[in-house]
């Protein structure tokens, strides 16, 4: 579309052809609905000398004028783009995403380690030896079970593979905490009284420039601190709140990031 809005080119390109296309197309805007693989288009066609602008998909959903399809959503991104007031993604780089990786591959770590825990308890209670909950608890079971020479031979070794691989997903979850302490801002954060390590790395990763944000509030808001607003007809219906602490407003006064 034009500057005045007017549809001036309409084509319809398959994966393999998106490349060559704007690769020849001369410098323009284009808008992107933001997911997962549209921050490496984003950065393969800013290479191209493109404009790109990432938008929200709760943000483009409003301007959809009949059923989804490729074209309604095409045609809904330029209009939302052309709002003055719209809000968009910023561009994650390789590395950010990089880290972002590593938040989910450090949740299913979590849940693994869980899981093993579980078992090594479930199995070493059907031979008498029982733990207190909680991963603290974990090592010493372990050491009392290959101390106790009752056991089998067979049992002892398999609590062994166990215990060996809890060490090794303790090692790669660690990998999160190493990336905290090598980064200055996430350092920095995890200063803020009830901010710690995974929190700070958190609003590391996931947290846009702050410059984007008016005020604390806007950002409380952005990440779900303040209730929804269900207001109509001058009637206030605000929502729940969820019960976490407001650190918003702490990491706001911190230095911009």
């Amino acid at each position: 579309m034009n500057a005045a809005e007017e549809v001036v080119l309409r084509k319809k390109l398959r994966r393999n052809g998106m490349v060559t296309f704007f690769a020849k197309l001369s410098p323009t805007v284009i808008a992107i609905e933001a997911c997962g693989a549209s921050h490496h288009w984003a950065r393969l066609l800013r290479s191209f000398g493109h404009e790109v602008k990432l938008i929200a998909p709760q943000l483009v959903k409003p301007y959809v004028k009949r059923g989804k399809n490729d074209m309604a959503d095409a045609e809904a991104l330029c209009e939302a783009m052309s709002r003055p007031t719209m809000r968009f993604v910023p561009v994650k780089t390789a590395e950010e995403q990089a880290a972002l990786m590593l938040v989910g591959l450090r949740d299913r770590l979590i849940r693994n380690r869980t899981q093993l825990a579980n078992a090594i308890r479930g199995y070493a209670a059907e031979f008498g030896l029982t733990g207190a909950k909680g991963m603290a608890h974990l090592d010493p079971l372990l050491e009392r079970i290959q101390a106790d020479k009752s056991l089998p031979i067979a049992a002892r070794e398999l609590f062994a593979l166990q215990a060996q691989e809890c060490a090794q997903l303790r090692l790669q979850i660690a990998k999160l905490m190493a990336w905290h302490q090598a980064d200055e801002r996430s350092r920095r954060l995890a200063k803020i009284p009830g901010v710690g390590p995974i929190g700070a790395a958190l609003l590391t990763m996931k947290t846009p420039a702050p410059q984007l944000f008016k005020s604390g509030r806007q950002f409380a808001a952005w990440i779900g601190l303040t209730p929804k607003d269900h207001s109509t007809a001058g009637k206030v219906r605000l929502g729940v709140t969820p019960a976490t602490r407001p650190c918003a407003a702490c990491w706001w006064s911190a230095p911009p990031l």
